[in-house]
């Protein structure tokens, strides 16, 4: 092939990338209604083990959700939907990040407890299948990511807002080999994708009280798709006058993540996609590291809760599945139950975490037979939820 024949290939693989996302625009710009959880009898909420250490942690989160939801179960209210087939196993062999028949039983639900998934890389024994987490954010138009990190003895009270759908991320299954001396990737940004995960993190600054919120982004160089998003960041700052705001860009913000004079400076920030998925595993690390913290992913019509870690293959294999550290998928739990409505039973959730992981630490998870089970773990939170005295005990703790 030829340079010109290469060119003219390429030009039509991008003209049927263009369409799709033009596509993907109108849609965007005909569901603007979020769904109204109060009016739902049940709330179903699906929950869905994932690979690796994701049925193990997954399993202790639904317990711990049963548990405190359980008199709004008996009375009908909520509901709780098992789906299995979201495995490396059956992906691969369907030749499909999300087979069909396990997105038609997820679109059932109108929230999502997922545990971790695999994403083949090359060396794998799995086909080049893409992401089921970007599968799902795509079909379900999960647009926002947000990512809560606290750690109140530092001074950390860090939100972040990840855009979901678009960035890096958005077709990186699609790029080509344009021949043997070039190979492309393609970023997108859109006005409408950008002005809805930005006006969601004033909206919850504004909302909260917080009134602060730090664009980030590496506009001085990628100046079309950053550029873009950082010009739509004024627009919605214009319709909230009262958030004090300001942009960073994304390598000197991982810097200033670690500066102790800096960091606590910083209470709620927005992202692109490749950026967001960076510097919240970074931020993760202040609160123990990726497997305490959990993530929504939250779109007009459904909502996908969990870890921000992977699935930890290797520990299965070794037979430390058991020995995996649900913090993660818990925290993502009282997250799920923030938004369908309970909002103080998921504020007693978040404490008694903070009690168990942080404070008290009267089991520790080792990930390994030197520490306790996920199980034995959750035994101690559901002990320390029944605790009358929880509230007064977080205070006296965190106040130390």
């Amino acid at each position: 092939m030829n340079n010109a024949e290469a060119i003219e290939r390429a030009k039509e693989h991008l003209g049927k990338l263009l369409e799709q996302q033009f596509a993907r625009i109108e849609k965007m710009k005909s569901e603007t209604e979020f769904i109204d959880y109060i009016k739902l009898s049940p709330i179903i909420i699906g929950i869905a083990g994932g690979d690796g250490i994701g049925p193990f942690i997954t399993a202790q989160a639904q317990r711990v959700m049963e548990f405190l939801l359980k008199d709004e179960v008996e009375k009908g209210k909520v509901a709780f939907k098992v789906i299995d087939g979201l495995t490396i196993e059956n992906r691969a062999k369907h030749m499909k990040a999300i087979p069909d028949d396990v997105l038609a039983e997820l679109k059932k639900c109108h929230v999502i407890l997922k545990g971790p998934t695999t994403t083949p890389r090359a060396g794998d024994p799995w086909p080049n299948i893409e992401s089921a987490n970007v599968a799902m954010r795509k079909e379900l138009d999960l647009f926002a990511n947000v990512r809560p990190v606290r750690v109140p003895e530092q001074g950390i009270d860090w939100v972040f807002f990840r855009e979901n759908t678009e960035g890096a991320y958005a077709l990186g299954s699609n790029g080509i080999h344009v021949n043997d001396d070039l190979s492309l990737d393609f970023t997108v940004t859109t006005q409408e994708g950008s002005y809805r995960i930005i006006k969601a993190a004033f909206d919850y600054a504004s909302r909260t009280g917080i009134n602060k919120v730090t664009v980030v982004t590496k506009a001085n160089v990628v100046k079309t798709t950053d550029g873009k998003f950082l010009d739509v960041a004024r627009q919605v700052a214009r319709e909230y006058p009262e958030v004090e705001w300001d942009d960073w860009y994304i390598d000197i913000m991982t810097a200033k993540l670690i500066d102790p004079k800096r960091r606590t400076q910083f209470r709620v920030m927005v992202l692109p996609n490749l950026y967001g998925d960076i510097l919240t595993d970074e931020a993760a690390e202040f609160q123990g590291g990726v497997g305490t913290a959990g993530s929504a992913n939250i779109g007009n019509r459904y909502a996908m809760f969990e870890a921000i870690h992977g699935s930890a293959p290797r520990m299965v294999e070794e037979g430390r599945g058991k020995y995996a550290d649900p913090s993660s998928m818990i925290r993502a739990a009282a997250m799920l139950m923030e938004h369908i409505g309970y909002v103080d039973k998921a504020k007693m959730l978040q404490m008694a975490l903070d009690i168990c992981g942080q404070y008290e630490k009267k089991l520790v998870i080792t990930g390994r037979d030197t520490g306790a089970t996920s199980s034995e773990f959750t035994d101690y939170l559901m002990e320390t939820l029944s605790d009358d005295g929880l509230t007064q005990k977080w205070r006296s703790l965190s106040a130390r």
